[in-house]
């Protein structure tokens, strides 16, 4: 449950840090650590109220997986929540990273699937300059890593919507396309639903809680805001194809709803004729001059192929058959 929990002190990293002597190292100058953690349980949870003493409603969001984005401050710390989303095959995967970040603490709580926050790290230790400024860059590193990851995502959708719209135009429509276009588009709202409120987070960031974000980590939220901006737009972009993709594929249905009726009213034509001339002689009339007439059977039978004939040429080239 416990992935890393490493001091940092003007920058450079102090190394791994039991969770026993967290309180002692908090007592140093200088030095904030970063905590991770993966799905813990409440016990877990408990010492790290303690430790850190976070507010009992944060920790319990925290414990739940199913928050929805948002940034809170509690008292001395901050609390976020944000949602993962990666690509596992041709399926989306969501989940969750709740956020408690201090003047001397960064705590990560990860729900769900999620690719860790090791290359966030690594990017933070590489950049000590920045790091020696406190959480608050670690937090930006953290966020820009999560919303960087939502592009693959994207990607993703985007050539699964390739698929489908190559099988509206290249085959029949079959329902299997219209579900597929229905679970992409389901897939798009979520991912949508994931981002747009980072975007108030960053502003949030930016503008206030000036006590846990250094001044000068600030302007590196407006370039997350960027990043959050562009995507939004690659899903609007995607959205309005699959809209028009699935309105295509109903359109294809119906046309070839209208070629099969087309062809079923053609044949039914057609069989009139003989219908037509057959009840006609079968009303039992003593007194028909055809009857007694010898050639009267071919005469009647060629008029009806003929006219049959005539009749399947002329909806042939309407196109109807």
């Amino acid at each position: 449950m416990i992935v890393q929990c490493v001091g940092y002190q003007n920058g450079v990293s102090l190394g791994s840090i039991p969770l026993d002597q967290l309180p002692a190292a908090l007592e140093q100058p200088g030095v904030w650590v970063w905590l991770g953690l993966f799905e813990p349980d409440a016990a877990l949870l408990k010492d790290i109220k303690r430790i850190f003493d976070l507010h009992e409603l944060a920790v319990e969001d925290a414990a739940s997986a199913h928050q929805r984005p948002k940034i809170e401050e509690y008292g001395d710390s901050l609390f976020l929540v944000l949602h993962t989303a990666i690509l596992s095959g041709k399926q989306v995967m969501f989940g969750e990273t709740h956020i408690f970040c201090g003047q001397r603490f960064i705590v990560t709580v990860r729900h769900g699937a999620s690719h860790g926050l090791g290359r966030a790290r690594a990017r933070c230790e590489g950049m000590p300059a920045q790091l020696a400024k406190g959480p608050g860059f670690a937090l930006y590193s953290i966020m820009d890593l999560i919303v960087d990851e939502y592009m693959p995502v994207l990607e993703g959708l985007q050539q699964r919507f390739d698929v489908l719209e190559l099988a509206i135009f290249q085959q029949r429509p079959s329902r299997l396309t219209l579900e597929g276009l229905y679970e992409l588009k389901r897939e798009l709202l979520r991912l949508h639903a994931a981002i747009m409120p980072l975007v108030d987070i960053c502003n949030e960031l930016m503008r206030f809680h000036h006590g846990f974000i250094h001044k000068d980590v600030r302007v590196y939220f407006r370039d997350i805001a960027d990043h959050i901006k562009r995507i939004d737009q690659g899903i609007d972009a995607t959205r309005e194809m699959l809209i028009a993709a699935m309105q295509v594929h109903l359109t294809f249905e119906t046309v070839r709803q209208n070629e099969v009726v087309k062809g079923l009213a053609g044949w039914g034509a057609i069989l009139a004729i003989p219908t037509m001339v057959f009840s006609w002689y079968g009303m039992n009339f003593k007194d028909m001059p055809e009857l007694n007439w010898p050639y009267s059977y071919p005469v009647v039978m060629g008029l009806v192929i003929v006219g049959s004939l005539l009749l399947y040429r002329r909806l042939k080239r309407l196109g109807w058959i």
